[in-house]
């Protein structure tokens, strides 16, 4: 079964050892020392779903997270609630009790299928060694194909017996077709009939359209199109390129939101019109998606046009005559000129304990990330930050837990990001101190492994956010101060680096050291204040 799933392509694992998983467990042993996979060990099953779900937002392509019976699979399913609802490839593989012990109630027994059975797209029990790989096979192709959450239950005893003499090939070839779908000519007429009547369109690009950002940019490029995203897809377009104009909805700028405002027609790429999304829906819209059920999912739009998003802007752009509107870069750049002023203003401030505002650190950290790193973001005032004060370069990747909104997502899949690009790009996470907390322990995972990850964390003592949605919503401000730890120290004390950053004075240098940093994590301990965002 190991041997099927790396030739599909899953060549990353993250899980933890236990009794009902060893046979599983020393499958994978002997498939790394073959070299055909790596594996890493994490201290918590959720954090392992998290980093498989992070590898699959970065690449496309499947990691699988693995478990004991009971306790370790239940405590997979939030990160696979996260790759299901973000539609991230995953393969999840927990152990079971003997199935001669199933049903009155053995040690670690929960009914594990049917725990699985509203977040797995496939789910399959392991009862014969007759076709155990070809239920690899399968779970691998509902992963890439749906893009799904796909589960294997291999009970205690099934892990002990031996595999058939002469198992079946299982090969990928011939079973994934390659994707390809253009729209039907009659819809794309109807597009271009649009377009050629609008006088102010834009392209509001959302997170499906991320392997496409080359294209989208050259399309814009070539039609003087201002590009909007969604605030999973910030970063697809530099911010300092001059038709790029930031993200929308709450964790969104003025220049994305005033853009679109001013608008004729939209043209939707691979966005989900979610209310978090901030999309217009009064606006004359061209939506292209590849599946079918999310054109027009919420409400009516004007164009949905079925097809891959490259070939259908080739389709486009070739029927549609170059133009170029001077004046519209000039208006973007007096906006973003406008709203950086103002960021500038607030990264000055300082509350009455003389804690800074975010604006300030991520000031900082835009001029000294690498162009081409890969952000990890968790959930809370720090993200909302994030999305409006950080200015994203021409090739760094943002991930996110977005549809679920898991707190505590950032860490784990700072691990997953680093397993998918090793030292080639640089990984720099970012939480509140209530996200960091639910996952602490785990940052001796990339002491382990000599992970060189930088992870900035926002200590404010205090769930910032839901003290402002208590005050917002004229309740008492209730249960969210915290008492933390001295993070730095205890970064240092788990084998990493730490710097910690109370003043403004002090920010550029922990975050250059941070950045300079070759093995092993650093972790910046940044002082802000609750009530900015």
């Amino acid at each position: 079964m190991v041997d099927v799933m790396t030739d599909w392509g899953v060549d990353t694992v993250f899980g933890m050892v236990g009794h009902s998983n060893l046979g599983l467990a020393d499958a994978l042993r002997r498939s790394e020392e073959n070299g055909k996979l790596r594996s890493f060990g994490i201290r918590h099953e959720g954090a392992g779903a998290f980093a498989a779900s992070a590898y699959g937002k970065l690449t496309g392509r499947p990691a699988a997270c693995f478990s004991i019976a009971g306790p370790g699979a239940t405590n997979l399913l939030t990160g696979l609630w996260d790759a299901k609802v973000d539609r991230v490839p995953i393969l999840a593989l927990t152990g079971q009790v003997q199935s001669q012990v199933l049903g009155p109630g053995a040690f670690q027994e929960i009914p594990t299928a049917e725990a699985f059975s509203a977040v797995a797209e496939w789910s399959q029990t392991v009862v014969s060694s007759e076709n155990a790989s070809e239920l690899m096979a399968l779970a691998v192709k509902h992963a890439v194909v749906k893009r799904d959450v796909a589960h294997i239950v291999l009970p205690d005893e099934m892990q002990e017996r031996p595999g058939l003499d002469d198992p079946p090939p299982r090969p990928r070839k011939g079973r994934v077709s390659e994707t390809g779908i253009s729209p039907q000519p009659s819809e794309l007429q109807r597009a271009l009939e649009l377009l050629s009547k609008a006088e102010r369109p834009v392209l509001v690009v959302g997170n499906g359209a991320r392997p496409f950002r080359d294209k989208i940019v050259r399309f814009a490029e070539r039609h003087d199109l201002p590009v909007i995203t969604t605030f999973k897809a910030k970063g697809l377009i530099a911010d300092d390129h001059p038709l790029g104009c930031g993200g929308l909805g709450r964790s969104g700028t003025r220049v994305g939101s005033s853009m679109m405002g001013r608008s004729d027609t939209l043209v939707v790429l691979g966005a989900s019109f979610s209310n978090h999304t901030g999309i217009s829906k009064k606006k004359p819209t061209i939506q292209v998606d590849f599946d079918r059920m999310m054109l027009g999912k919420f409400h009516p739009v004007d164009v949905p046009l079925w097809g891959e998003i490259e070939q259908t802007l080739s389709l486009l752009d070739a029927r549609m005559e170059p133009s170029k509107s001077p004046g519209i870069r000039t208006e973007i750049a007096d906006r973003k000129q406008r709203w950086r002023t103002e960021k500038e203003r607030r990264a000055g401030w300082l509350d009455r304990k003389g804690a800074m505002h975010p604006a300030f650190l991520f000031e900082v950290l835009g001029r000294l990330a690498p162009e081409d790193a890969v952000l990890p973001v968790d959930v809370g005032n720090n993200t909302y930050a994030f999305g409006h004060y950080f200015e994203c370069k021409a090739y760094q990747d943002v991930i996110m837990s977005g549809y679920l909104g898991s707190i505590g997502f950032a860490l784990p899949a700072a691990l997953g990001a680093w397993a998918a690009c090793g030292d080639s790009r640089k990984v720099i996470s970012i939480s509140g101190d209530g996200g960091l907390g639910q996952y602490l322990a785990d940052f001796t995972t990339a002491v382990k492994y000599a992970m060189p990850i930088t992870h900035i964390v926002f200590n404010n003592d205090e769930l910032a956010k839901i003290s402002r949605e208590q005050v917002g919503g004229l309740r008492p401000v209730w249960e969210t101060s915290l008492v933390n730890p001295d993070f730095a120290a205890y970064a240092e004390l788990c084998g990493g680096a730490g710097f910690r950053a109370d003043r403004p004075e002090d920010v550029e240098e922990a975050v250059g050291a941070a950045l300079a940093v070759r093995s092993g994590p650093f972790l910046v301990e940044v002082r802000v204040s609750p009530r900015w965002v």
